[in-house]
């Protein structure tokens, strides 16, 4: 077998450049949203030309999809937690309870987490194959409890409720975060997600 060579310094300063522009891109997003990023300010703090953000990432909002990358994982990791903490009870709890931690984080990161879903996708490519594993990730937790309750279900209606299930929080959590007139008051957005929840299956 080969020894794999270590990276040349060459190679190690543009992983780290790589990094930090990474770096700065989250810190850009969660402080202003999606519409603070900008090119030269991120070139700048990052002390070093325009030009080479382009060197690493296509465009901008290739750079955008690898914070996003970040902000899955730590969505996937706080709702996996609820998971574990919630083990054997029963599934509509387990339902309410990783429902809850993906309110949690959205309250609390809320730039990022709107970045999830702002980001655009290309018309004409394939989405990122991270994004299809995160989200499939989330939709998994999702799937266990949801098959517990309708163990006849067909896994292609299983699939479409999961969905359903998601779209149906994520709605309740948008829309009550950002206090749009036909959300639910934010005080109430645990409550009215548990009573959603608590009717499935019954």
């Amino acid at each position: 077998m080969t020894e794999q060579k270590p990276p040349s310094k060459a190679q190690a300063r543009k992983a780290a450049l790589r990094e930090k522009l990474i770096e700065l891109a989250e810190a850009q997003i969660a402080s202003g949203g999606l519409e603070s990023l900008r090119a030269r300010e991120l070139a700048k703090e990052a002390g070093c030309a325009l030009g080479a953000i382009y060197t690493h990432f296509d465009d901008l909002n290739a750079l955008i999809l690898e914070v996003n990358g970040r902000t899955f994982r730590k969505l996937g990791a706080r709702v996996a937690g609820a998971v574990a903490q919630t083990q054997g009870a029963a599934p509509t709890d387990r339902l309410i309870a990783m429902s809850l931690a993906y309110l949690g984080f959205a309250a609390q990161q809320h730039r990022l987490w709107r970045a999830l879903f702002d980001v655009k996708m290309s018309t004409d490519g394939p989405v990122p194959q991270w994004y299809l594993d995160a989200l499939g990730g989330l939709f998994s937790y999702i799937a266990e409890p949801v098959s517990e309750l309708f163990p006849e279900m067909p896994e292609t209606e299983l699939d479409l409720m999961v969905r359903a299930l998601f779209s149906s929080v994520h709605g309740i959590v948008l829309l009550g975060l950002e206090n749009r007139i036909s959300g639910v008051p934010m005080e109430n957005i645990e409550k009215m997600i548990a009573q959603l929840l608590g009717q499935i299956g019954g």
